[in-house]
């Protein structure tokens, strides 16, 4: 396995909205009745919105490479907080997917290494994240890299009303 991380640019935006959709629908189809994901789908997580994500200035996309092929992705965004983070100087990490195919082979490992880089870079404190409650391997996963509940929020998917965790690392 030779993963490799490069920063996206506004050329991506096409291969990132793909790889949202795709990583996120295989993710949640599962869990999720079809009608909801229809909605979420075709009218809050769509194409365009995806692509007029990247190139804003808040917003850092990452793309993780398995020699030619593309393996996952990150977007660590850097302009809201929730209300309940006692830091302000803090990065999201909005986004942080593998391929299905790439699960387990150190994608979300070297994503999460770069994005504590630059959060690192960048002088933040504090990292800070939400996750889907029913999500164990995610929530699994930011606990082994020091992530811990501070909140919870609510997350739209179609009709349904799902609650997050908020989850946050100190970098100090």
């Amino acid at each position: 396995m030779n993963l490799t991380i490069k920063y996206a640019t506004e050329h991506d935006a096409l291969l990132i909205a793909d790889i949202s959709r795709q990583t996120f629908y295989e993710t949640f189809s599962p869990l999720n009745s079809k009608e909801n994901m229809d909605i979420f789908m075709n009218v809050q997580f769509t194409r365009g919105r995806l692509m007029l994500e990247v190139g804003q200035p808040e917003n850092i996309f990452l793309l993780a490479h398995n020699s030619s092929e593309i393996a996952g992705y990150a977007k660590l965004r850097d302009s809201r907080h929730p209300k309940n983070l006692e830091s302000s100087n803090a990065l999201e990490i909005a986004r942080l997917y593998a391929q299905k195919n790439m699960i387990g082979k150190g994608v979300g490992k070297i994503l999460m290494e770069k994005s504590l880089e630059i959060a690192r870079e960048k002088k933040k404190d504090t990292v800070w994240l939400g996750v889907w409650k029913q999500n164990k391997k995610a929530i699994d996963f930011y606990t082994s890299w020091g992530f811990s509940i501070f909140g919870e929020c609510d997350f739209i998917l179609g009709n349904a009303l799902q609650k997050d965790w908020l989850m946050k690392k100190p970098l100090l």
